[in-house]
């Protein structure tokens, strides 16, 4: 059973990578080398994340980290889990430019998405961030970079916390020669201050963290469900010819709706079924998802996600 899996999501990779006229794709090794940038269009490239939990073994590169290459600078979505992370893929970026990166895009408040910022502050960018997201940094920040250090030990060293030093709460573009960057916030969804990046002359859509692939996503206790779906209609409704979710390889809109909206609407709609019967929490642990049990993450996370769902659909419920 794994092995037909593994050969599904292969031929899957495979697949995209013709779609999108690349060549091959390549995971983070562990030394101290540029990590591997994967072309989506002539001025886009993402150093694709594992589709798994951050650990030692991958330095907390579980999720996708774009560069956007303009006529005379370069922008980063996401600043990466740590300062060598970080590093890591400013040496990538080297390779393909010789422009240097003037800003670095927070797509949220994780860990993953803002323990760089430090790198690329002291590099002379400057960082923005949703003002909920920037927020959550100032709250969250040490903690996260003591849970970062603890799994990380070696490699998490010198790695500092930077709030972002500018916010928006709708849309801004982005001041970049070259190409047309705008930055989207659909509302609320995975975690707070979630945004999107839409280059809308070559419709590349960077969704972040509303957008998941080859994994399940994770249902935080912070996570709305009923807006993430709504706010996924919304990214879903500037239909992108290329979309880069926030975890797993550049796709289209489909692949994404299947893991990411059809996922938690299943888990919804079982939750009010569960209500409905007179069920509890009990009977939502239940919840039928073996539909998904081939997706990266799937035993980490599912019997949580049930769990988490289920108190808001109650909470919905009672209102």
């Amino acid at each position: 059973m794994k092995s037909t899996v593994l050969k599904h999501r292969f031929g899957q990779r495979i697949l995209l990578l013709a779609l999108l006229g690349l060549s091959s794709w390549v995971t983070a090794s562990d030394a101290m080398t540029p990590l591997a940038l994967l072309p989506v269009t002539d001025q886009v490239w993402v150093a694709v994340g594992e589709t798994l939990a951050p650990s030692y073994d991958n330095a907390g590169h579980n999720n996708n980290l774009s560069v956007i290459v303009g006529s005379d600078s370069v922008i980063v979505v996401n600043g990466g889990d740590n300062a060598r992370l970080a590093e890591r893929l400013h040496l990538a970026i080297q390779g393909i430019t010789p422009h240097a990166v003037t800003w670095v895009i927070n797509e949220n408040g994780q860990g993953h998405a803002f323990l760089g910022n430090d790198y690329w502050h002291r590099q002379g960018a400057r960082v923005i961030a949703h003002a909920d997201a920037g927020a959550e940094i100032e709250r969250r920040g040490a903690s996260v970079l003591a849970a970062m250090q603890a799994r990380n030990q070696d490699k998490g060293a010198g790695t500092r916390v930077f709030v972002p030093d500018r916010t928006f709460t709708d849309t801004f573009e982005m001041p970049i020669a070259g190409i047309q960057v705008q930055l989207r916030h659909f509302g609320a969804a995975h975690s707070p201050g979630d945004i999107s990046v839409w280059l809308p002359g070559n419709g590349v859509l960077i969704a972040g963290d509303i957008a998941f692939s080859e994994r399940i996503p994770g249902v935080f206790p912070d996570t709305d469900v009923a807006a993430w779906l709504a706010s996924f209609e919304k990214m879903a409704a500037l239909k992108p010819k290329i979309l880069i979710p926030g975890h797993g390889h550049p796709t289209i809109e489909a692949v994404v709706r299947r893991a990411t909206f059809d996922y938690l609407q299943l888990l919804w709609r079982a939750s009010e079924g569960v209500l409905d019967a007179g069920g509890g929490l009990m009977e939502a642990y239940a919840i039928d998802q073996s539909a998904y049990a081939h997706y990266d993450t799937f035993d980490e996370l599912a019997v949580k996600n049930a769990g988490r769902v289920f108190q808001q659909v109650e909470a919905a419920y009672f209102e």
